[in-house]
């Protein structure tokens, strides 16, 4: 094996902390040459000169959000059809690994040493890839801060939960929205609370895992709505049911956004940007992902 083709990343802050004190040893132990973070934006970076060495493999130990950024590293290195990802979950919430089978840290560094791989879908934000969500709206704002325990138990919604004063003080999104979808063009047009855009995730009737194998992106468009009545249905868990007023779901491969030259601000697994229009599409079955055997190719 080539030296330094298996590469461990490692945000030694991210979650509890706890995990930097034994993950680069089991790692290590494991062939893999660890790297930490220090600081904003060290996980772009690191995953570019793991992409500019070719490296064979590459292990993230974090959250959604440093995933996010090595990813982004090895997109701009041209190397992310080319690399095998895993995922050692020690974020809060840790959406990509709970969908794609992963349980904990310690299972995360068995599956990346000798786990079985899927080749699946990239989404893509403009020219910024993502695993697991974009989503605009009151919750690109709020996700960030929610508590994992809420993230994990509601999903993007969580927000709702804990952020009624931001939702009292939302204004909503003027957007108009173009598709391609599975049935054909789409377009939708009016006052949005969010959009969420899945790829590794779903937001219509149970959410959870989306399939992330069909070249499609799941898409939920939620209408202005007064606060109170949104807390009321993200706790009771009937917002985004299939039969909900004011909430349009569409699967597309193509997404235009366009905010009428107003500013929105897009939350991309974490990652906040702004944008006055964003294009959104999908890379389909590009990324090599080591996943748990608890993952569902086709979900239902």
């Amino acid at each position: 094996m080539q030296i330094g083709s298996r590469r461990c990343i490692i945000n030694p802050v991210s979650g509890d902390g706890e995990h930097a004190d034994y993950v680069p040893r089991l790692m290590e132990a494991r062939g893999f040459d660890v790297y930490e973070t220090e600081g904003e934006g060290d996980a772009v970076e690191l995953g570019r000169e793991a992409g500019r060495a070719e490296a064979s493999e590459v292990a993230v130990c974090g959250g959604d959000g440093t995933i996010n950024e090595v990813v982004r590293g090895l997109n701009d290195a041209g190397h992310l059809d080319s690399v095998t990802l895993s995922v050692i979950p020690a974020g809060t919430a840790n959406l990509l690994a709970g969908n794609i089978g992963i349980r904990d840290i310690e299972h995360g560094i068995e599956i990346a040493d000798t786990g079985d791989t899927r080749t699946v879908d990239v989404g893509v934000a403009d020219a910024d890839p993502f695993l697991v969500s974009c989503i605009a709206g009151l919750p690109a704002d709020a996700s960030v801060s929610t508590p994992g325990e809420l993230k994990e138990r509601f999903g993007t919604l969580a927000f709702l939960i804990t952020g009624t004063q931001e939702a009292l003080r939302f204004d909503g999104l003027d957007l108009t929205i173009e598709a391609v979808g599975e049935d054909g063009p789409f377009t939708w047009s009016g006052e949005a609370t969010c959009l969420l855009v899945g790829n590794a995730r779903k937001f219509i009737a149970e959410g959870g895992q989306a399939d992330m194998e069909d070249g499609l992106l799941d898409v939920a468009i939620v209408e202005q709505m007064p606060a109170g009545n949104l807390v009321a249905e993200a706790i009771g868990q009937r917002l985004l049911a299939l039969d909900t007023d004011g909430v349009t779901h569409v699967r597309a491969d193509e997404i235009t956004v366009d905010g009428h030259g107003d500013p929105i601000t897009f939350s991309r697994d974490g990652e906040l940007s702004t944008h006055e229009t964003l294009s959104l599409s999908v890379r389909e079955t590009t990324l090599t992902l080591r996943v748990g055997p608890g993952y569902e190719p086709n979900p239902d």
